[in-house]
């Protein structure tokens, strides 16, 4: 089913994306780290859809990068073990896809957070404590897709005025039982772009710096 009963549309600004949030590769789309609310308050059954911010540029400036549904929700330590998502743990001196993996929290055995070397720890590779906090204080949950569109650099146009969304910090959250312009955005997104479901249609806006660091608090790329 497209669409189910009481579920929402959650709709956020990317300012970032170099394909570590959402990660979308393997054949699996991910949210596991920033956008704390979205992971926190998005259920199975809700949709995700992430729109260009200005930062990534004018030509692509709130188009949609992502729409995902959310067909999974688990917590930071049970991604971190499972032997699915493996493959999304980072490794720093592997490829562009390693890199970027966004498998990076899980607890020792005196129960505090670990945080890998990843795009989210300081240059060093030591914890960034800013991000960390970021990631995991407000919600420890992932949010899985496995029927997502993902457009990267070739953001495809949404009529945002359907649904009276004007990018800005935070996101939006619509009842698809009530709204109907929410709904027709799905729907059209889905039907025009079926061939291309669970694909990456183009890299992601900043894929080519996967190597560097983003520091949240600051707001600054680094490395």
């Amino acid at each position: 089913m497209l669409m189910e009963k009481n579920s929402h549309l959650f709709v956020y600004v990317i300012a970032r994306d170099f394909g570590f949030a959402p990660n979308p590769f393997f054949g699996i789309c991910t949210l596991a780290t920033c956008k704390p609310g979205i992971r926190k308050g998005a259920n199975v059954g809700d949709w995700v859809m992430g729109v260009a911010g200005r930062e990534l540029g004018k030509s692509i400036h709130k188009k949609c990068i992502l729409l995902m549904k959310v067909t999974e929700k688990i917590g930071f330590q049970e991604y971190w073990n499972d032997t699915r998502f493996q493959i999304k743990k980072p490794c720093r001196n592997g490829s562009a896809l390693k890199m970027i993996g966004d498998n990076i929290y899980h607890r020792n055995n005196e129960g505090e957070w670990i945080q890998e070397d990843s795009h989210h720890s300081l240059e060093n590779g030591m914890e960034n404590e800013g991000n960390l906090n970021r990631d995991t204080g407000q919600s420890d949950q992932v949010l899985i897709s496995n029927l997502f569109f993902y457009f990267g650099n070739q953001a495809i146009p949404v009529n945002l005025e359907l649904i009276n969304y004007k990018p800005g910090l935070g996101f939006k959250k619509i009842s698809l039982d009530e709204g109907l312009g929410a709904r027709g955005i799905i729907e059209t997104v889905c039907s025009e772009n079926e061939r291309l479901c669970n694909t990456i249609v183009s890299d992601p806006c900043q894929f080519a710096d996967a190597h560097k660091r983003v520091d949240q608090r600051a707001r600054k790329i680094t490395g």
